[in-house]
This record gives structure tokens, C-alpha cells and sequence, in this order.
């Protein structure tokens, strides 16, 4: 990268966008904890996503898919197609929401729950070494401070 080539960013713009961009910084952290988290839970069969959207389904009465996304940061159309796997493998169904025809329901089977008995004491052993890293209270004011963002 050139200081003189007029096609480029200034390399001090470059360098303060490296050492200042949150979003840079997040996306980097959350690519490595999904590494991490993806390689602990593939003796489940499950990515980090799929673990967090089981987790989110083990609940009394089964969600929208457009609540769960919401609360899952994804959109509807990509949270359809992150269900699809898991409910060919018998880990979830989809059924139709019976006060609104347009809506599907997910419900976590008695499989899935007992897949992620399994996978919780792996994922937590993973989390606590993470939390480890950080330090517990680096980590409740992260959690706290990324709830901030909207």
C-alpha cells in the first residue's frame, strides 16, 4: 500500500479503522468463538447455530420462526433454512401455527433434547474456558454492553 496512490485509502485511515472499528473487532471475535464453538459441539452433529437455535426451542410452547428470529438476530427466510437439517434429523418439527395458517411452530423433540443434554457439558466446558480468558467480569460487561447495541 502506497502513502502517493490516489486509489488507495490513506494508511492511517486503514490503521485507525483496524485499531478502532468495533464492528471489525466483533466480527473477528465472533468468527473465532464460532471456530471454537463449532469444533467442540461436531461430535454432536451441530454447528454453533444450530446449538444456539436448539437452546432457544427448549421452552414450554413452541415459537414462530418469527419471533425465534428476532431473538436469534437472524431473519425468517435464514432461520427456515438453518431448520431444515435439524428437523430431517428428527431434532425439531416445524407444524403450522394453528391461530395463524401463515406461521410455522417449532418444537425440539424428545431427541434433540436429549442430544443437547449431551452437548450443554461440552459446550460449557468450552464457555468456561472462554469466560476464563476474558475474565468473568470482562465477560458480564461484554454481554452487557453488545445487549446495549440495537
Amino acid at each position: 500500500m502506497s502513502e502517493t496512490d490516489p486509489d488507495l485509502l490513506p494508511l492511517e485511515t486503514v490503521l485507525q479503522i483496524r485499531d478502532s472499528c468495533l464492528c471489525l473487532a466483533v466480527q473477528r471475535a465472533a468468527r473465532r468463538l464460532a471456530r471454537r464453538f463449532d469444533t467442540v459441539l461436531r461430535p454432536y452433529g451441530l454447528t454453533n447455530g444450530q446449538f444456539s437455535l436448539m437452546v432457544a426451542l427448549n421452552q414450554p410452547a413452541p415459537p414462530p420462526i418469527g419471533r425465534l428470529a428476532g431473538f436469534l438476530g437472524m431473519d425468517p427466510a435464514t432461520l427456515t433454512a438453518a431448520v431444515k437439517p435439524l428437523a430431517r434429523r428428527g431434532l425439531l418439527t416445524v407444524a403450522p401455527n394453528p391461530e395463524d395458517g401463515r406461521s410455522r411452530l417449532l418444537r425440539i423433540t424428545p431427541e434433540g433434547v436429549a442430544l443437547m443434554r449431551k452437548a450443554v457439558v461440552t459446550w460449557q466446558e468450552a464457555h468456561d474456558e472462554v469466560e476464563s480468558q476474558l475474565g468473568r467480569d470482562l465477560a458480564r460487561t461484554l454481554r452487557a454492553g453488545l445487549a446495549r447495541i440495537d
